[in-house]
């Protein structure tokens, strides 16, 4: 029942890249940014904080389309890159890429700002007077003790890019080894009336959701440092 064609595993191999570098990518952004955010209540910050959090109430059809516009050959992003001799990013895995960071942005921005929000400013300014740098402050006080937000917003991340589907088709067709992610290749095998197949990749999703959640309500209950 579970035997996985070439084609399954294929999809499977392009959806954990895709969801690997958008996680480290995710986590590199969103930590200064989160940061930034917990460290006023500017309205800048305000701006800035609702358009993190669109993604959660955009559809991401919407939000598919408006990047195919920009990316694509005929957008202004696309053909700047077409200029400078580059591929323009529509129907490539880096153009999904950038798709899901952009997408899955509030799901490492939030955990990680509800952390800081909760640790403060204190333990921060204390380092700081005793001598301790940047780099020292940030390893040896603010990783530590936020630690479960970042297992959160690394987790959350990665398991919301996986269940992507809007925003990757429009931007990314269905290209097989390339842009043919998991949630993309469910909708084939539907389109296609091949339900056995389709049934077996959504329950393979299903359960590994059911893991994600379990996880993070158990960081939860075990740090009280995120809300989700």
């Amino acid at each position: 029942m579970f035997e996985l064609s070439a084609a399954d595993w294929q999809a499977i191999q392009v959806t954990l890249r895709l969801c690997t570098l958008t996680t480290l990518i995710l986590l590199v952004i969103a930590t200064p940014l989160a940061w930034w955010m917990a460290s006023g209540r500017s309205l800048a910050r305000t701006i800035v904080q609702a358009v993190v959090a669109l993604p959660l109430v955009l559809p991401p059809t919407v939000l598919g389309f408006y990047l195919l516009m920009t990316l694509g050959p005929r957008g202004p992003v696309g053909q700047s890159m077409e200029w400078l001799g580059l591929q323009h990013l529509a129907f490539s895995f880096e153009g999904i890429l950038l798709a899901s960071v952009l997408y899955s942005m509030p799901f490492a921005v939030q955990p990680l700002l509800e952390a800081f929000n909760q640790l403060g400013r204190r333990p921060v300014e204390v380092a700081a007077s005793l001598g301790a740098g940047l780099v020292d402050r940030f390893f040896t006080v603010i990783l530590p003790l936020t630690r479960g937000g970042f297992v959160v917003a690394a987790t959350l991340s990665f398991a919301h890019t996986v269940g992507e589907f809007g925003v990757i088709l429009m931007l990314g067709g269905s290209i097989p080894g390339e842009t043919k992610v998991l949630s993309v290749l469910i909708y084939d095998h539907a389109e296609a009336m091949n339900y056995a197949a389709a049934h077996r990749l959504s329950l393979m999703l299903l359960v590994f959701s059911f893991a994600v959640l379990f996880l993070v309500y158990s960081i939860n209950r075990r740090f009280h440092v995120v809300k989700v």
